[in-house]
């Protein structure tokens, strides 16, 4: 179950990057659903880690507020970034607009292992 994913992975964010997340949440939609985990960061940004049953994901780390800057690895099929070498997979990197190659691997538990 993705809430039980989203627990786990707030506690392992905890445990071994306490001196930098300062605060994790479960998002969830008005009907209780779980949408998505939120991590608050020491310098005022946060992460944002989205998981699907059928395998989409994205992994976000927003610093607009900040830094003007997002960087997030996804597997939407965006038509706009189909010359991407590794498509679906893709990597914003710095802005919306530049998306690069993604890296990660495609399984879920590995994934999140790269991204930590």
């Amino acid at each position: 179950m993705i809430s039980e994913t989203y627990r786990e992975l707030s506690e392992i964010a905890i445990r071994e990057f306490g001196d930098i997340v300062v605060k994790s949440e479960i998002l969830k939609l008005p009907s209780g659903v779980s949408l998505k985990l939120r991590l608050y960061l020491v310098d005022n940004t946060f992460v944002d880690v989205w998981i699907s049953p059928t395998g989409k994901y994205s992994y976000h780390w927003e610093q607009s507020g900040v830094r003007d800057v997002v960087f997030r690895h996804n597997n939407a099929p965006h038509e706009r970034w189909r010359h991407v070498k590794t498509f679906p997979k893709h990597f914003h990197n710095g802005s919306e607009e530049n998306a690069v190659e993604s890296n990660i691997s495609e399984t879920k538990d590995e994934s999140e292992e790269e991204v930590r």
